[in-house]
């Protein structure tokens, strides 16, 4: 009698934003965080180096393309992401870097060879994040007459990728020789032109850069909106996301996870990062008050400019403060979509008013508050009742990630959810993904498999 094998238990993924002086717009004066964060190298590097020593999946850079007068200090003076994986990449040796780069505003040779070449300098360990660029006036950076709307966003994203992803195939694995004694530096037969011809872009090819050691960088994508699961779904192998109750999140993981397989492809091969921002004390008082000495540092006026990003910069000091929250209509569904509809649908169901709202969406009170142990169950609770492969933790108050780090990991090490070393020296191997097979080498194996099919007998008519 045959026993199934045992598998491997379910491990969770931990991803770790470095997010400067904060997602808002008051955190930069708290005295334990340096006001320069968001541009000091010197501690974007400590922060690889502690989510390193937790052992995390990844550290993650997002990035915008259009500011103003009223953005949070971080958006207002921070690194390109490209830039700085590269130098994340040099100081660390095991953990994923994955940054944001927008297929609304670049080009699809230009972010495949920029990947690639990270993917090569840090040994497999790239991840890039494929945003269509939510802020309308991104459109004015860019020499454009208009910001796309949100649908043709998202059709332009999958083209993009299907580019990006045939690029990143230029070269099969063994296409360069490099024989010194013969003079051969690669097979031409293993060099491969992409000559795509699409809606949206003509792209000849090849890179100019081989393939990583886990094959292609690992792709990420965080809209939320219908398109977005869809894009997801089809084409990303992890999806940022963020969700208030477990219930939302369970909905959201289950959906994604339902479309994938309905476009043919395994569930587990997609996972699910809901973002967020944990605040750890040693007691679950003063896990109180460090949220509250970062709350305590936001004026309503600074939260009306954070509540007004996400609605197209619009302007929310014309109404008045403790009337309900106003009636917007489209205002911001070109832009973050899933977000605005949330914030909306929560107003409307609690019945906020704007000083409430405004305060709400810039000091949000995470319900992963508490101790170690707190903090811990309710991460094990989402991660086993459906809701998460993994998380990507925010530092919601300054030392956040090195509270996490040093208080919360070893409680889920102790109960076997997480890792104790790495298992893989990229990223892919850490996240458990599969290394993809070079096209034209997977169409070359099975030609040849093909070939060597024994000839089947002919039929021999009964007598």
């Amino acid at each position: 009698m045959s026993h199934p094998v045992n598998q491997p238990k379910r491990k969770l993924k931990l991803g770790a934003m470095l997010h400067g002086v904060g997602s808002s717009m008051s955190t930069w004066r708290h005295p334990e965080l340096p006001s320069d964060a968001s541009i000091s190298i010197d501690y974007i590097k400590e922060q690889a180096r502690i989510a390193e020593e937790g052992k995390l999946d990844l550290v993650f850079i997002a990035d915008g393309l259009y500011i103003n007068e009223k953005s949070i200090p971080h958006f207002l003076n921070r690194f390109e992401p490209v830039t700085i994986l590269s130098a994340i990449g040099s100081v660390t040796s095991r953990i994923g870097v994955v940054g944001t780069l927008s297929t609304s505003y670049s080009e699809p040779f230009t972010v495949a060879r920029q990947f690639a070449s990270i993917d090569h300098i840090t040994g497999g360990r790239a991840g890039w994040n494929v945003v269509t660029s939510p802020l309308e006036g991104s459109a004015k950076n860019f020499s454009r007459k208009e910001h796309p709307e949100h649908e043709l966003r998202y059709e332009i994203a999958e083209e993009y990728l299907e580019v990006v992803r045939g690029l990143w195939d230029s070269w099969e694995d063994d296409a360069f020789v490099r024989n010194k004694e013969t003079g051969v530096f690669f097979d031409p037969d293993k060099m491969h032109r992409l000559n795509h011809q699409g809606k949206h872009f003509s792209v000849e090819g090849p890179l100019n850069i081989a393939r990583s050691k886990q094959g292609h960088p690992v792709v990420f994508q965080a809209g939320s909106s219908d398109s977005g699961r869809s894009l997801a779904a089809r084409t990303a192998d992890a999806v940022f996301t963020g969700h208030e109750t477990i219930e939302e999140a369970q909905q959201f993981y289950r959906n994604v996870k339902e479309r994938a397989a309905a476009f043919g492809r395994s569930p587990d091969e997609i996972l699910i990062f809901p973002g967020i921002g944990p605040i750890v004390g040693r007691t679950a008082e003063e896990a109180e008050r460090k949220y509250q000495e970062v709350a305590d540092l936001v004026k309503v006026e600074e939260a009306l400019l954070y509540l007004g990003r996400f609605f197209d910069h619009h302007d929310f000091s014309v109404y008045g403060l403790d009337e309900p929250f106003p009636d917007l209509g489209d205002i911001g569904a070109n832009s973050f979509r899933s977000t605005t509809d949330r914030i909306k649908r929560k107003a409307k169901e609690e019945g906020l008013t704007l000083r409430q709202t405004a305060l709400q969406v810039a000091t949000p009170k995470t319900s992963f508050i508490g101790t170690p142990e707190q903090v811990a169950d309710k991460i094990q609770a989402w991660f086993e009742q459906g809701a998460a492969d993994g998380f990507m933790i925010g530092s919601t108050v300054p030392n956040g990630l090195r509270d996490f780090v040093e208080l919360v990991v070893p409680v889920l090490q102790e109960r076997g959810l997480f890792r104790e070393e790495y298992e893989a020296d990229t990223l892919r191997g850490n996240l458990g993904l599969p290394v993809p097979e070079n096209r034209y080498t997977a169409a070359r194996r099975k030609a040849a498999e093909a070939q060597v099919l024994p000839e089947q007998p002919e039929t021999v008519p009964a007598p």
